[in-house]
């Protein structure tokens, strides 16, 4: 409130109210730069994080240009990054997108061996967005620094936490993710680290984010990372133990989900988990209408009918999925309330979906049972072959005619659930036909 009425001035003129507004600026950037554990000559302020990431990348890309034009990413990164790195690739760059275990992290070992002489720039997360996995960033930044290759880290989801170990060499945030306002980001750039920043110059942040401040604004995520910052290790625990229950006890009350991302390297307020036979997008409206605010890296959504990246690339179900997010001071009551809520919600939607009764074409041809599931979108391809695969003998096979690009990724995660075997996809006359073979 008070940079309201003291930091209206621009912050760059050296009359009294520039003054007084530089004096705010300044004090904002001494204290979230001890919050990241940098220089306060090293933090800049953005307009957003999305805009601190693609500038952090375009700057470094270009500021290591004569050593080459390689960069690496992490498969689940977020899509700032993946935007990033795709103009990257358009533009003629060399890219390598690094895979993901089944629980979300990357080995550090594959970073390690991603690396080359030209590479210019390596990306990682510190944290998943959607799962919450924690990602080995000291390791892999080691790694970079024995090879004389700096390290950029998305530290969106994890600052709020606390600072980002290791020995990275540019880092991004965003405010609201921490309980700041929105439309303020922060990058930092190590000292030593070459850096070009791109697109038309200003004398603004040292030329590395053009555009007039907005001082309240970079004042109130200050404040707020501090605050929180002053609250973490205890409300962490808390949360932990809150994510931990739901963990533990979502299965045991739904049938047929499964939890994601890694148990114990995570943030403290994300759990993730999936429901077989479910439409995400109908399972993330009743649960509004319940009172809870749920989002989901689904592939059933009718805005993109395309899978989440993330869990496409860690392998897992898709299929209704479900990310429950607890905000520093979320109650116990609540998350109680949301285990009650959330298994007859799960069973309706099921019912509604036609998963007890068979909806879909079932013949016989030749040795396969197959399931016509064409021009039907998910999660009614699992559904399908669920219902039906208890009607084959053990060691026969069902295969799923299927158009529906989320299949390629339910089918065999949906196979890892229930103990049957994938035996591979083939091209069929209209989409695709997986095979599975009943093994008991």
């Amino acid at each position: 409130m008070a940079s309201l009425d003291e930091g209206w001035a621009d912050p760059a003129r050296l009359y009294r109210e520039g003054r007084r507004a530089r004096l705010l600026l300044d004090a904002a950037r001494e204290a979230a730069a001890e919050a990241v554990g940098c220089r306060a000559d090293e933090l800049v302020f953005t307009p957003s994080g999305t805009r601190a990431v693609h500038a952090g990348v375009a700057g470094a890309l270009a500021g290591r240009r004569r050593v080459g034009r390689h960069l690496i990413v992490s498969a689940v990164e977020h899509s700032s990054v993946l935007h990033a790195a795709e103009v990257h690739e358009t533009g003629g760059g060399a890219l390598t997108q690094v895979p993901v275990a089944r629980t979300g992290a990357v080995d550090p070992a594959a970073y390690a061996a991603a690396l080359r002489e030209d590479t210019a720039l390596a990306c990682l997360q510190s944290a998943n967005h959607e799962v919450g996995t924690e990602q080995p960033v000291a390791e892999v930044a080691a790694l970079c620094r024995a090879a004389g290759v700096p390290l950029l880290v998305d530290a969106a989801q994890s600052l709020g936490w606390g600072r980002v170990e290791g020995d990275w060499s540019l880092l991004a945030g965003s405010a609201h993710k921490w309980g700041g306002p929105s439309g303020v980001g922060l990058l930092v750039v190590r000292k030593g680290v070459r850096f070009a920043p791109q697109g038309p110059g200003d004398e603004r942040e040292s030329g590395r984010a053009p555009g007039f401040e907005n001082l309240p604004a970079i004042v109130a995520a200050a404040a707020s990372l501090r605050a929180v910052r002053a609250e973490a290790a205890a409300e962490a625990a808390r949360l932990r133990e809150l994510t931990e229950r739901i963990r533990a006890r979502v299965p045991a009350l739904v049938p047929d989900v499964e939890v994601v991302g890694d148990p114990a390297r995570r943030l403290p307020g994300i759990v993730t988990f999936s429901c077989l036979y479910v439409d995400g997008e109908t399972l993330l409206h009743e649960l509004d209408r319940a009172g809870f605010s749920v989002s989901s890296g689904s592939s059933c959504t009718s805005s993109t009918l395309t899978p989440s990246h993330v869990l496409k690339a860690m392998g897992v179900l898709t299929e209704g999925n479900v990310r429950v997010s607890l905000p520093p001071g979320t109650p116990a009551e609540a998350v109680e309330r949301f285990l009650e809520v959330l298994p007859g919600t799960v069973a309706a939607v099921r019912e509604r979906l036609g998963a007890p009764v068979a909806t879909g074409t079932v013949r016989a041809a030749g040795p396969d049972l197959v399931v016509d599931a064409l021009g039907r979108r998910c999660p009614i391809p699992v559904i399908e072959l669920a219902k039906v695969i208890d009607d084959v003998p053990v060691g026969g096979t069902v295969r799923v005619l299927s158009d529906d690009e989320a299949a390629r990724l339910d089918i065999p995660a949906w196979c890892e659930m229930r103990g049957q075997e994938y035996v591979g996809e083939e091209p069929a006359e209209r989409g695709t036909a997986y095979l599975v073979r009943r093994t008991g």
